[in-house]
């Protein structure tokens, strides 16, 4: 048994708490100032990789951490995932995960500030008192009770600043085509359509991922539709203002002001917004508290630490996510369905052109995503070139033209509350296995349409024979004389000296030399090593 440590490079700064958290499980590499070559270079070294905002996590260094299959997760230290290719990791099969709470807080309070800094000139009047000038009506700011703020997105950080803005008497509004009118008005926060936001607002806040749709979605055209003094902020991510284009706005008088925390290049070094004096301008800071880098380090320490030991990270980009209350329910259900699929893969192996997985019961009422994904990691590892796990079962299981489908079936089956099906098959037949969780373990209750119950673990031997007196007692004989210990035996049977299958718990694997001879016994005709 391998008891080494995994192995974590830390290439960014990370608060102490998360190391600490990451030292009692992992061995770690701290190197915060390593180069994009250097880590190229080194990461396949590792099995997790830690990065903030500096290290970039590109397609070069994920392929160069998976080409020896050991890189397994990475972990963003903050909300965005722009410094990670996303597409290229699940690919991979590396898991994606970041810290999407733990700084929002920071976030919100900082957009205020930035918009505040804003209407009073903070940042420049600061400057004057300390070059000796005393120009007090060279800073008269202006009011923001009474305007309208306007938000462009309307996640957790924007939600934050809405209400605490209203307690400055502003008005809100906001565009997101995500959310709907229940949640808006919950917030005290009307809907509007973006050219309404923009024409009415005297303030706009941007709170939207980086993305092709959003790069340079506060274009030139944009801006002439805003109203004339608007003041704008940005704490989200560089490039969703057209950095241009807003200068443009502001020399020309149209926009009354900017705050910036992000850049399309950071640093922003040469840009003609820094020598602006309508523009407040801070080194990416938003979410950079203290509380808020402790919590980021914790959260994405936890979760690394989880994927490492074959658990499920609250906060996976590229894996479906579940609220806490669902993973609960699902967590032993998505070990039954990969148990399932591994099963279906042994017992009748290469007819993977179609997979259906049923759950049946309360089970139903979930989100199968993650049922789904384990099911095909069963069925898929180890039979493909690549790695498979729950992030890239799906993608690889469709690259190889695999049909897929769900089904429910509420209502629980006259056997088990809950219960899975598994069916894969082809155009001449199929295989179908359930499986239910039976005191707090994984069980095979049916194969095909003969049903069983055994735990879903361990070394097994099946057979398919005609039910005639002396066949089990055979078989058993000859695998005590091999030294194979049966650790406990079901058979279930279609009738009296009918088709029946019989499945034998067994200590160890059987030799394979022993196949042959219990294939010629009288009346078997399949026999099957099935290893869980």
């Amino acid at each position: 048994m391998n008891l080494e440590k995994p192995r974590i490079l830390i290439a960014d700064p990370l608060d102490a708490e998360g190391m600490e958290i990451l030292r009692s499980h992992v061995e770690l590499v701290e190197l915060p100032a390593i180069s994009q070559d250097e880590l190229v270079a080194m990461v396949g070294d590792f099995d997790g990789l830690i990065v903030r905002s500096r290290a970039k996590a590109t397609q070069e260094v994920l392929n160069a951490g998976t080409r020896n299959g050991r890189l397994r997760v990475v972990g963003r230290a903050g909300v965005g995932v722009d410094n990670i290719d996303v597409a290229a990791a699940t690919q991979a099969g590396v898991i994606v995960v970041n810290a999407p709470t733990g700084n929002i807080l920071a976030a919100a309070e900082h957009t205020v500030a930035m918009l505040l800094s804003l209407s009073r000139q903070i940042p420049q009047a600061d400057k004057s008192v300390r070059a000796g000038e005393w120009r007090r009506t060279a800073f008269v700011g202006v009011e923001i009770n009474g305007k309208r703020l306007g938000l462009i997105g309307l996640g957790r950080i924007a939600s934050l600043v809405a209400e605490r803005v209203q307690g400055f008497g502003m008005e809100v509004v906001a565009f997101d085509p995500y959310v709907g009118k229940d949640y808006t008005s919950n917030l005290g926060v009307e809907l509007v359509e973006l050219d309404e936001l923009l024409e009415t607002s005297d303030y706009i806040s941007v709170h939207v991922p980086a993305t092709d749709q959003t790069r340079n979605m506060i274009s030139e055209s944009q801006l002439r539709r805003c109203k004339a003094g608007v003041r704008l902020v940005n704490c989200a991510r560089g490039g969703i203002i057209d950095e241009d284009a807003l200068l443009r706005a502001l020399e020309s008088g149209h926009v009354a002001g900017a705050a910036l925390d992000v850049f399309v290049m950071e640093p922003p070094v040469g840009s003609p917004l820094l020598d602006h004096p309508g523009v407040v301008l801070t080194p990416h800071i938003a979410g950079s508290t203290r509380e808020a880098q402790r919590q980021v380090a914790i959260d994405v320490a936890e979760q690394v630490v989880a994927v490492l030991n074959g658990q499920m990270a609250r906060y996976a980009i590229n894996t479906p996510i579940l609220p806490p209350k669902d993973l609960e329910v699902l967590t032993p259900y998505i070990d039954l369905a990969e148990r399932l699929g591994r099963f279906l893969t042994q017992f009748e192996p290469g007819m993977l052109d179609r997979m259906e997985l049923t759950a049946h019961g309360p089970i139903a009422d979930h989100d199968l995503a993650y049922l789904e994904a384990a099911a095909l990691k069963g069925l898929l590892d180890g039979v493909v070139a690549e790695r498979v796990n729950l992030v890239n079962a799906r993608l690889i299981a469709r690259q190889r033209g695999l049909a897929l489908s769900q089904r429910r079936q509420h209502h629980h089956s006259e056997r088990y509350e809950n219960l899975l099906t598994l069916t894969v098959g082809n155009d001449e037949r199929q295989r179908l296995v359930r499986g239910s969780i039976l005191q707090n373990e994984p069980h095979i209750v049916c194969i095909d349409d003969l049903w069983v119950d055994f735990v879903a673990k361990g070394h097994f031997l099946l057979t398919w024979h005609f039910d005639r007196p002396g066949i089990i007692g055979t078989i058993g004989t000859m695998l005590g004389e091999n030294d194979v210990n049966i650790a406990y035996m079901h058979v279930g049977r279609r009738s009296p000296r009918g088709e029946a299958i019989m499945v034998l718990g067994l200590d160890e694997a059987i030799p394979e030399r022993l196949f042959p001879e219990i294939l010629a016994m009288p009346h078997n005709y399949w026999v099957k090593a099935v290893d869980l």
